[in-house]
């Protein structure tokens, strides 16, 4: 048993607001990424990253949406789109590498949410089907230099800011 500090009476405690789970019109909305983590799989044979996309406009601000991405199945088609969709994510952004999930959180973009029908004892719900920047495009990848592209600069030629 654990006695509370201070005891709570009913008629002092705000009543909670109705929130609406109803799927959000299908479109294009301006999101931040607030959580990505990854979780195992239902059966326990593969992982994923599960998203986490509040809507910031331009409609339907506060609204949560989820999507769910395959980095490792055992169906190679299911991994293959969730690396896809991770990578529409990661250009959205402008990442180029993705070695923590904590690198995703707090980035802006926008995604194209569709509407999946109910169906087998489901109600309605928002897809995710594209990502891209804010600006409107998807971006691409900021460029790294490889080890190969380095070994073929003529020795000497350093950046001018490096000189």
């Amino acid at each position: 048993m654990s006695f509370l500090d201070t005891p709570f009476n009913l008629a002092d405690l705000p009543e909670a607001q109705e929130t609406s789970f109803e799927p959000i019109p299908a479109g294009w909305y301006d999101v931040s990424i607030t959580v990505a983590e990854v979780r195992d799989t239902k059966a326990g044979t593969g992982k994923y990253i599960a998203v986490r996309y509040d809507v910031t406009g331009p409609t339907h601000q506060g609204r949560i949406i989820w999507q769910n991405l395959n980095i490792q199945n055992p169906n190679p088609q299911a991994e293959e789109i969730g690396r896809r969709q991770l990578g529409d994510v990661m250009r959205a952004i402008g990442l180029a590498t993705l070695s923590d999930t904590d690198q995703l959180i707090g980035n802006s973009l926008q995604v194209n949410v569709k509407i999946r029908p109910a169906a087998n004892g489901y109600e309605a719900s928002n897809d995710v089907s594209a990502a891209r920047s804010v600006g409107g495009s998807s971006a691409p990848a900021p460029s790294q230099p490889s080890q190969n592209q380095d070994a073929q600069k003529p020795a000497g030629s350093s950046a001018p800011w490096a000189r």
